[in-house]
């Protein structure tokens, strides 16, 4: 203790002598201290360092944590700041900037000082700055798909909230995947139409509440659309980065269904074992399921970086162009074990077949153009059906697209049938020429729509079935009939969805005309007093036998298509920046 106490006092000495001048030399004066002394300065020295280096300010990462930095690369956009510590490893999310890991990077933080981790500021990609605004309804119509909306929401609220779809007569719900559907297919919806309220209470319930730890089948197909290309949408509308963490989760246990011998995907996995397996009827997949899951699996590689998203739909891709197929057109079944098709299934631009055309297409866009085979598999297609599948009615000459069905051993023949889901293809014939595809594809589009049209206008509920037949005979009285078992109609978006695709193109008013009085007839027969009602028939307007369900793509689709379709801005969604999914979410176009 007195040893101690008198080198402090010869330490407050020396220093004064050394203030005066004329006094011995610094030098002379430092070699005269003892260790002890000297120590204490180099304390006091390192004390004060570390305290300005912690007040000055620093906009790219704590001044604490300097010291922890092993390097930050010259191109900001892309780096990842590594913080070390025991051979531990934290790294920034590239898209986002945030800590994908950030309890690990609360322990990093020792020594005397130790402030909240700031993470590092990255510039966002072009596509983020600029994020959509939208500002709400401009017209009467509009105005009246909104209500629509807000009474679909508000019976969904009430007697389904997180669940799937809504009963909206009895008051109750319906699980399919147990997933949420219809509040998720409905965000961008709400996004888009203004919906402040219901926006933030359903992303609330997506951020607490969603979670993909569901020990069920889902149909790979159906949930991407759905749930993965919704996350997607709302992810590129808002820039909010929770939307892209769901969604690389969910991502994530679906890419066990991708484990096959052929590549070509299981219809089905469970995203809590993460096991996938053929559907319990058949060992095939549908070809247009298998098919349809490339744009949001590329968009999730690209916002997460993973690569491995993007490689496994895409190799289902490069995988069916390389198959046999009848002038371009495909069999509705594919095989995941042996890669084939079901050669002599049915050919349709209907149920299993329709999305299979649309997604060559919009792959080819969403990249820029920049995928050849995409291209030419689309545009001799197109030739295809014109070839085999485009066919006129008696009297009326009214064009439509049959199916060929299988009459034997290697031969099909054509059955004049056509499911209201073909009506997706006039829009998707008219996104093609607008991007530089042979202007013969648009006259073909504007005969279907015609056709499509009158599926809707010879009913008494101005409401068209989900199956039309059609006259072929010379000797007919009538183009088209229904049968009573395919009489019903699930609210499909499928034709409104084209509405909005040619008026957006040519201007022709006559399209906003058309969809507002299909509207008027979802208004009038399928509102009920919780939602709409899905119906049995369209035949019969006194007796339209409810069917007490409100599936998910209500929302997701024909409401956002019929608000888009009556907008006073016909680019209200810009489809020189944005390619559409299946289910009506947007994604961006990007080429690189």
């Amino acid at each position: 203790m007195f040893r101690n106490r008198s080198s402090s006092n010869s330490l407050y000495l020396s220093l004064s002598a050394e203030d005066s001048p004329g006094r011995r030399s610094l030098w002379r004066w430092w070699n005269q201290l003892s260790r002890l002394q000297r120590s204490l300065i180099y304390i006091i020295i390192l004390i004060i360092c570390i305290t300005i280096i912690y007040f000055i300010p620093n906009t790219t990462i704590s001044s604490s944590d300097s010291f922890l930095v092993k390097e930050i690369p010259n191109n900001a956009e892309t780096a990842n700041v590594q913080l070390l510590k025991d051979e531990s490893i934290v790294e920034s999310n590239t898209v986002t900037g945030q800590l994908q890991n950030p309890e690990l990077a609360n322990q990093l933080h020792v020594g005397v000082v130790n402030p909240p981790f700031q993470q590092q500021q990255i510039d966002e990609p072009q596509y983020l700055q600029n994020k959509v605004q939208f500002n709400g309804p401009t017209n009467d119509k509009q105005q009246a798909v909104v209500e629509a909306f807000q009474h679909a929401w508000k019976g969904y609220k009430k007697f389904a909230w997180g669940h799937d779809h809504l009963r909206p007569i009895t008051g109750g719900y319906q699980e399919w995947f147990s997933l949420g559907l219809t509040l998720i297919d409905g965000l961008d919806t709400a996004y888009i139409m203004g919906l402040t309220e219901e926006y933030k209470e359903a992303k609330d319930w997506v951020a607490t509440k969603l979670s993909f730890d569901v020990n069920k089948d889902v149909n790979l197909f159906e949930v991407t659309i759905r749930v993965l290309g919704a996350l997607l949408s709302n992810y590129h509308l808002t820039g909010d980065s929770m939307f892209l963490d769901k969604a690389v989760d969910l991502g994530e246990r679906l890419l066990p269904a991708f484990e096959t011998p052929s590549g070509i995907p299981y219809s089905d996995v469970n995203l809590a074992t993460r096991r996938a397996h053929s559907p319990k009827w058949s060992p095939d997949s549908s070809t247009s399921e298998v098919t349809t899951i490339q744009l949001e699996f590329r968009d999730l590689s690209r916002v997460s970086q993973d690569s491995r998203f993007e490689q496994a739909a895409s190799k289902v891709s490069q995988h069916v162009h390389g198959l046999e197929k009848t002038h371009g057109l495909v069999p509705i079944f594919i095989n995941p074990s042996s890669g084939q098709f079901l050669m002599y299934s049915t050919i349709t631009l209907g149920a299993r077949g329709d999305s299979y055309y649309e997604y060559l297409l919009k792959q080819w866009i969403q990249t820029g153009k920049t995928i050849d085979y995409l291209r030419d598999d689309y545009k001799l297609a197109i030739e295809g059906i014109q070839e085999l599948l485009v066919k006129k009615t008696s009297p009326n000459k009214l064009v439509f697209l049959g199916e060929l069905v299988s009459s034997g051993k290697n031969q099909r023949e054509l059955k004049p049938k056509m499911d209201h889901l073909t009506c997706y293809l006039p829009g998707t014939l008219a996104l093609g020429v607008k991007n530089g595809m042979p202007e013969w594809h648009m006259k073909l589009a504007e005969d279907l729509m015609n056709t499509c049209y009158q599926t809707y206008a010879i009913q008494p509920t101005f409401l068209a079935p989900e199956i039309t037949y059609f006259n072929m005979q010379s000797d007919g009285e009538s183009d088209m009939y229904v049968k009573s078992n395919d009489a019903h109609n699930l609210l499909r978006p499928e034709y409104l969805e084209s509405l909005w695709y040619l008026y957006q193109f040519t201007g022709n008013t006559t399209y906003q005309k058309w969809g507002w009085q299909i509207f008027q007839a979802f208004e009038k027969y399928t509102k009920v007093q919780n939602g709409y009602t899905s119906i049995g028939s369209v035949k019969n307007p006194d007796n339209t036998r409810p069917r007490d369900m409100m599936e998910s793509f209500f929302l997701g689709e024909t409401l956002k298509y019929c608000y888009l379709l009556f907008s006073d801005d016909r680019h209200l969604l810009d489809l020189s920046k944005y390619v559409i999914n299946s289910e009506a979410h947007p994604l961006p176009i990007r080429d690189e």
